[in-house]
């Protein structure tokens, strides 16, 4: 039995916290809770990978079902002010702590322009509904992990596409 308490953050979308869209698998992680904020998962403690193994293979889920895939995100920064507004939900001794919607449109619209139009997470950007404001606010969250110019073009198509003009002072 484990009774190792856990805490993680994670960036994936949860039924449990009533997103408007689809659950689906793999879950994505990309840290650890720690007092004062969070720490990048290079990888899952063994104990956990052991869990998530259990787990999946009792649910059919497959082995990685949980992984550490967009961990990178921590390297640049998570959105200002995200460690107060998520909501932690407990699964035993695993703590979640899952983004709050304006932050959720950050990583989904992230996701959104580096995988494209026609990707799972265009899909789920628009079933979250963001208003303009809020698409702007997450395009400047995004260009701080990604300055390129490439990057600011597809920005600026994945904008246009909710009907988002934006300036280059815009972002």
């Amino acid at each position: 039995m484990r009774s190792t308490r856990f805490q993680s953050i994670s960036i994936s979308d949860f039924k449990q916290v009533e997103f408007p869209f689809r659950v689906g698998y793999p879950l994505d992680m990309v840290g650890f809770a720690e007092p004062g904020g969070y720490r990048k998962a290079e990888s899952l403690p063994a104990f956990l990978a052991e869990a998530v193994g259990d787990v999946g293979g009792a649910l059919a889920l497959g082995p990685s079902w949980l992984n550490v895939g967009p961990a990178g995100l921590i390297d640049f920064g998570l959105p200002e002010g995200l460690e107060r507004r998520v909501a932690v939900r407990r699964f035993g001794a695993l703590d979640v702590h899952l983004p709050a919607r304006e932050d959720l449109i950050c990583f989904k619209l992230y996701a959104a322009v580096d995988q494209g139009p026609r990707s799972k997470h265009m899909d789920d950007l628009h079933a979250l509904g963001p208003s303009s404001d809020e698409l702007v606010a997450a395009a400047r969250w995004t260009r701080t992990h990604d300055t390129s110019v490439g990057f600011l073009a597809e920005l600026r198509s994945a904008l246009a596409h909710f009907g988002v003009e934006v300036d280059d002072g815009d972002l």
